[in-house]
């Protein structure tokens, strides 16, 4: 049986015990952006929990017990994939948790994809600073698929159907939810784009490639990034390779981001004429909740906004 298939039978067979139905499935969710999707989709029927703080890196966190029972407990576990939530991977294989719904967004067919970028001013270099292979091997999907609001959108659509299958109770107020955060999505894109267009020619680092799928979306230039793999801090020939592309490229800034030392930015800029910046695709600092992704995306703008016209 397909995965998406199996997922709303599931869900399904949560409605009936002794022929009653079953109160709002609990719902667990990896990272403040898509939880964020989640409560909007669930606002006024139940509030998902929120598995990992954005203060910390996705990419280096682990798990505590009090997370470990969250996931015992839930009905369903929203992540986006074994690509990007790797403290996740040891406690979906428990049986207690296995055992439990669990879906990866990453896979959902109404996804925008893209594949981790490579070559060029993404290029690996065996250079001993960082290790081959892991998640940034050649091939994978790049897993930030929350930086597109067409992504959230479709996460919002398919998260509705789900929830309506298993409490078909509040299937209307899923689906009016569904569309009022789509609706937002609409004034948000358009937001966006608007403050973007001015800024298109602007050559600019980030610490590591995380937000591929909002550069696309809103046609941006990004330069490099510092890091080639997030959890592994780079090394000083590494710190001179970027250095040396903000000057070529006229990078006019270099972006930190809250889940990692910022050190590294003020090192590269040093002798240049780049300032430095901070971007957040985590929401660091933000309420979690139904308006955190539009508040996400929104301070993210005005961050790359204020820096890139200086």
């Amino acid at each position: 049986m397909p995965a998406i298939s199996k997922l709303l039978c599931s869900l399904a067979a949560l409605t009936l015990v002794s022929g009653q139905a079953l109160a709002a499935p609990r719902v667990v969710v990896s990272i403040k952006p898509i939880h964020a999707i989640a409560a909007a989709v669930m606002q006024g029927v139940a509030e998902p929990v929120l598995l990992l703080d954005a203060g910390v890196s996705e990419h280096t966190a682990q798990l505590k017990p009090s997370q470990i029972e969250a996931l015992t407990q839930a009905d369903l576990i929203v992540v986006v994939g074994e690509n990007l939530e790797a403290f996740l991977a040891k406690a979906l294989a428990n049986p207690d948790i296995a055992s439990k719904t669990i879906v990866e967004l990453g896979e959902l067919k109404d996804i925008r994809s893209l594949p981790l970028r490579s070559g060029g001013l993404w290029e690996k270099h065996d250079d001993g600073d960082e290790p081959d292979g892991g998640d940034d091997a050649h091939g994978h999907a790049d897993p930030h698929i929350w930086m597109d609001p067409e992504n959230a959108r479709a996460i919002a659509a398919y998260l509705a159907a789900a929830l309506s299958k298993s409490d078909p109770d509040n299937a209307v107020r899923y689906a009016a939810n569904r569309d009022k955060f789509g609706a937002t999505l609409d004034t948000l894109s358009a937001e966006i784009s608007a403050a973007m267009v001015p800024l298109r020619d602007k050559r600019y680092i980030v610490f590591h490639d995380a937000y591929q799928y909002f550069e696309d979306r809103f046609k941006l230039n990004p330069a490099g990034s510092i890091t080639l793999k997030p959890e592994t801090p780079p090394g000083a020939k590494r710190l001179g390779e970027i250095q040396r592309r903000i000057r070529d490229t006229s990078a006019v800034c270099v972006f930190a981001e809250p889940q990692f030392e910022s050190g590294y930015v003020e090192t590269v800029i040093e002798g240049t004429d780049a300032r430095a910046g901070v971007l957040d695709g985590l929401g660091a600092g933000l309420a979690a909740g139904p308006d955190a992704y539009a508040a996400l995306l929104r301070k993210f703008t005005s961050n790359l906004k204020s820096c890139l016209e200086g």
